[in-house]
């Protein structure tokens, strides 16, 4: 199924979504890779505040290239999820519901996601420049030090991405495998 989602979203709007679905997604997102993720982490054992409200966001782990001239943004294709790991579970406990990336993820990543009503989406791999297509605006809004890692405020709309963890724990990297070894018999 093929499914319209406008951030900020709840579990409610996410329950209907299965591994395998396309998610057309439009609205706020966030960026954050690696380095982010650390200085959130410290901000919130520091008992600061974060740069944007976790509750029903959804954040996209990549590192956009520079903007040509006449472009809002460069290539802006996924980088690897399982490197935010440790810190996802925690941000989906205070309200994170989409996680975007590529990649498999971890255990516990995927009971938060059932926990809390959230879902990982993958954007294709080597695809950049079509998901630049789809970011409409951005404003880098936190942590410009850390050049391309810094977060981004994007504006997106009907980015293409497929869900690899449901809210039901699904999971497409798990199920595709499963139905195309049995397909084989």
């Amino acid at each position: 199924m093929q499914y319209e989602i406008h951030t900020p979203c709840t579990a409610a709007a996410l329950a209907p979504l299965q591994a395998g679905d396309t998610v057309l997604l439009s609205g706020t997102v966030y960026t954050a890779r690696d380095q982010a993720h650390a200085r959130m982490a410290a901000a919130l054992d520091a008992g600061e505040t974060l740069p944007f409200a976790l509750e029903g966001s959804a954040i996209y782990y990549v590192g956009p290239t520079p903007e040509k001239p006449g472009t809002v943004i460069g290539a802006a294709g996924p980088t690897t999820s399982g490197r935010m790991d440790a810190f996802s579970p925690r941000l989906l406990d205070l309200g994170n519901k989409i996680m975007i990336g590529k990649g498999k993820r971890s255990a516990a990543v995927q009971a938060a996601c059932v926990r809390n009503g959230a879902v990982y989406l993958a954007a294709l791999g080597g695809a950049g420049a079509l998901m630049a297509q789809c970011i409409k605006k951005l404003e880098v809004i936190a942590w410009p030090d850390l050049g391309c890692e810094a977060v981004r405020r994007l504006e997106v709309e009907a980015m293409p991405l497929t869900v690899i963890l449901d809210a039901h724990g699904g999971n497409l990297y798990e199920a595709g495998p499963a139905a195309y070894r049995a397909a084989k018999k």
